[in-house]
């Protein structure tokens, strides 16, 4: 899988510093403290100027600099320490893949998403999504996975936030240079670059596709801004997330076909491809169009290859952040392909067709979820909310059955974690943790490290955030036009011996930014306590078109103006992953209070708690997973409210009471040794429990035993021999599909609804099954303990086969052997079984008793 690159734009270097292109082309140095500090040695006000940006950072500074470095035996003696350790990195004698899953070294991973976050100066994220995407690419390297990622070389990248003197929220964008960035031209084998191509209504367009390197991993990324492309097409890739839904709709056929098409013209043939959210769904129908069009198999057919080789993450827990499109414009943009796959508009429509609030749509998320058969959530509660929401496509299944597992999010340690505190690791921890983070044991060492060094690290990580936000808060000043001394004045912003507390995300209007202030009075008293007050720093974006978003943002400005509350709040803007680097390892509290169950996972608090600051949280998406009542606090109950206004009252007066009886005085409590002893002790519980647990390496781990490899192997046994189990497969489930009406199953009731512990139910089942015979099909019987809800703890037992009887009819039988005393709830149904699946729902048929 080599892919040939040009090196026409490297800056020109002496001799003995060529070697710092290649560090600098090579994104290792994003989670590499040391290769930030060898280039930050070079220049340190053009480190900064640059946004820590090594690629503009040797195209800008001088060549007479340059020449004084190569002579520099201190800094050649530094490069050359560093360029040890990405040489040992990118060339090691064995990873946890080839270790672990040696007999699938053949296989390519393939990783679509809408957005990365890999570093601050290159700003093609907007949030935790991209975030995510680019922690997971991080750990595929360190892990050692054969996987490349494909994604959009945004050329104005997200916007830039400015925050107006009366706290309004302008969008700027600022095209970027690609020849200042780690990107460059993906070539064939010829040396020419890479342009692919896709159809969209009434034209071509075309996309050139880029390169960079992610450790050990490459990343593919297209742009439209090519020449040969109209002027409207050219601006089609321009912005993450901007423009109307038609904007919206090419973005994604451009990634998802575009992006297999990519793939193709790189030689690259992955046997998984996942899509990571619904905006890469279309790769679904690309490659069902290649089965068709070049192995001459029938759609139906290739829908069973593509499926059963693909996984879909979904990352969204409310219906209007899923992507579906009115069936006017998909016809619009697929008329011309449908025929292609050998459908008419009717059986492409009803490929994705969904009820939303707005009426019947083209659903993203569905079209995913019918081409992946292999499917998850990003955390265990936000799986019970996906499969709550898209039970309908699976009638009559139990809602624990519904193909939809999960994998609870993570972040990539290497990147996340202070070098001042890995310092501290190596000092005192006693086996190795970096390769592995997700090693539970290792991580008990860190009641090894002495309280005071731990809270000399802290005080000094605090320090430098708040150092940080002052300089941030001056500078909005100046642009604001403000006096001298009021300038001067942010210098003195805020108290590093504080309890200081962040909340830094995008402020979209479920995650209650302001939920603090809901009783100005209140929490007033709380931040002005004499004896234990605390100060909180913000940060976050609102997207462009989302106005009650702007306007919590506004609202929090306003508050930090305040004669009431000035120099308790403040609000710093631009968030982007330097000022979330500053934040999650200098604050000391996090908080987080999303309107629960609306958080599909966040990973910010995973960050914080990594770096030993403890979470204040409402208990969603991960914190519901990580919180033991040692590690942090919880806000409220972990339960569901009559309506909004009763969730925020009873939310914000346990925010408030944990901060007033518990919290201040835990931190503020010293003693004689001049450290918080039970705070430091929180701190050390939240490193030890998150650390490991939500770290990426588990992350990627899971996706790949859970996920990945399955997927593999299924698609790779339905692709064998010209694929003669794909077509075996979808011929048997179409004659299943054409005979299952006339299947009937029936069973006596139980004549008991309550149990002891040991007892024993008999049960028989009677089957038709028309023209089906036994070995299609499997009985069962559905049974779990009764709840308010309906069942839970269900279980599932296979019934045999006893007898044939008159009429055609089969019996079943089948028992129960409890373990348990209650009541219960039990059922018997009948559904589809064949070797071949990849789940038994895959079908989506049952019949019940």
């Amino acid at each position: 899988m080599k892919i040939l690159g040009t090196i026409s734009v490297f800056p020109i270097l002496p001799e003995p510093l060529t070697r710092l292109n290649e560090l600098a082309y090579n994104l290792w140095w994003t989670w590499s403290p040391e290769a930030q500090m060898l280039f930050e040695r070079i220049d340190p006000a053009l480190w900064e100027s640059t946004n820590h940006n090594p690629v503009k950072l040797l195209h800008t500074i001088s060549p007479e600099a340059l020449d004084k470095l190569s002579t520099n035996d201190d800094f050649l003696a530094a490069q050359q320490q560093v360029l040890a350790k990405f040489d040992a990195y990118m060339n090691p004698a064995s990873t946890w893949f080839s270790r672990t899953h040696a007999d699938h070294a053949g296989d390519i991973i393939a990783y679509f998403s809408a957005e990365f976050g890999l570093h601050e100066s290159l700003p093609i994220y907007s949030g935790g999504l991209g975030i995510l995407a680019g922690d997971h690419c991080k750990s595929a390297s360190d892990l050692g996975l054969p996987f490349v990622a494909v994604g959009f070389l945004y050329p104005q990248g997200y916007f830039t936030q400015r925050i107006s003197e009366d706290g309004i929220q302008n969008a700027y964008y600022v095209k970027l240079d690609f020849s200042d960035l780690p990107a460059l031209p993906a070539v064939d084998s010829s040396g020419d670059d890479i342009i692919i191509n896709v159809q969209l209504p009434g034209r071509d367009v075309y996309a050139k596709v880029w390169q960079l390197q992610i450790g050990r991993i490459k990343m593919f990324l297209l742009d439209t801004d090519v020449e040969r492309n109209a002027p409207a097409d050219r601006e089609l890739s321009a912005r993450l997330y901007g423009g109307d839904m038609d904007i919206r709709i090419a973005q994604e056929v451009v990634l998802g076909i575009g992006g297999v098409r990519a793939l193709r013209a790189l030689g690259i043939r992955p046997t998984v491809w996942h899509m990571n959210e619904g905006h890469a769904a279309f790769l679904s129908l690309e490659r069902v169009r290649e089965l068709v069009t070049e192995s001459r198999l029938t759609f139906y057919q290739a829908q069973q290859v593509v499926a059963a080789s693909s996984v879909f993450t979904t990352h969204t827990p409310v219906p209007a952040g899923n992507d579906a499109f009115p069936f006017d414009m998909i016809e619009r943009f697929f008329r011309p392909f449908w025929g292609l796959i050998g459908l008419d508009r009717d059986g492409f429509m009803n490929l994705a067709r969904w009820d939303t609030p707005w009426g019947e749509r083209f659903s993203m998320t569905v079209l995913a979820l019918r081409f992946a058969h292999f499917a998850n959530g990003v955390s265990a509660l936000h799986g019970e909310v996906a499969r709550a929401m898209w039970a309908n496509m699976w009638h009559d299944i139990p809602l624990e059955e519904v193909p939809i597992t999960h994998v609870t999010n993570g972040v990539h340690t290497g990147t996340w974690l202070a070098p001042e505190l890995a310092d501290l690791f190596d000092r005192y921890f006693t086996k190795p943790w970096r390769e592995e983070p997700d090693l539970p044991e290792v991580w008990e060492d860190v009641s090894r490290i002495p309280d005071a060094d731990l809270w000399k690290t802290h005080r000094h990580l605090r320090q430098k955030s708040i150092e940080f936000l002052r300089e941030r808060v001056a500078q909005q000043w100046r642009r604001h036009g403000e006096a001298p001394a009021k300038v001067a004045s942010a210098y003195e912003l805020f108290d590093p011996d504080t309890l200081t507390i962040g909340f830094a995300r995008r402020f979209a209007t479920y995650k209650r930014a302001t939920l603090i202030f809901r009783d100005l009075e209140h929490i007033h008293r709380i931040l002005f306590n004499p004896e234990r007050p605390i100060q909180i720093i913000f940060a976050g974006k609102a997207h462009p078109a989302d106005e009650p978003g702007k306007e919590l943002i506004r609202r929090v400005h306003e508050l930090s103006q305040t004669p009431e509350f000035s120099g308790r709040i403040i609000f710093v803007e631009n968030y982007d992953i330097n000022v979330a680097r500053h934040l999650v390892q200098g604050v000391d509290l996090w908080l987080n209070n999303p309107r629960r169950p609306n958080e599909a996972s966040g990973t910010s608090g995973q960050k914080a708690a990594l770096n030993g600051v403890p979470n204040l949280s409402v208990l969603d998406g991960w914190w519901d997973e990580g919180f033991n009542e040692a590690n942090g606090w919880a806000i409220g109950e972990a339960r569901e409210y009559k309506n909004e206004s009763v969730q925020d009252d009873a939310d914000a007066a346990s925010l408030y009471n944990l901060l007033e009886d518990e919290i201040s005085h835990l931190f503020y409590d010293q003693f004689e040794k001049e450290v918080p002893e039970r705070w430091i002790g929180v701190m050390k519980e939240s490193i030890r429990s998150c650390a490991p647990v939500f770290s990426m390496s588990r992350q990627v781990k899971g996706y790949t035993n859970m996920l990945y490899l399955p997927a593999a192997n299924a698609g790779r046994h339905l692709s064998d021999t010209s694929f003669a189990a794909a077509r075996n497969l979808a011929s048997w489930k179409e004659r299943v599909y054409s005979q299952w009406p006339q299947v009937r199953i029936s069973a006596d009731k139980p004549g008991v609804e309550s149990v002891t512990a040991g007892s024993i139910l008999d049960m028989d089942a009677k089957l038709y099954l028309g023209a089906l015979i036994p070995e299609d099909v499997q009985i069962e019987i559905v049974w779990g303990w009764r709840k308010e809800n309906g069942l839970s703890n269900i279980h599932i037992i296979p019934m045999s086969l006893e007898s044939a009887l008159p009429g055609d009819l089969l019996r079943y039988h089948g028992k129960i052997q409890f373990d348990a005393s209650g009541r219960f709830g039990v059922g018997i149904r009948v559904i589809p079984a064949n070797a071949d699946f990849s789940g038994k729902h895959e079908m989506g048929l049952v019949k019940w008793a």
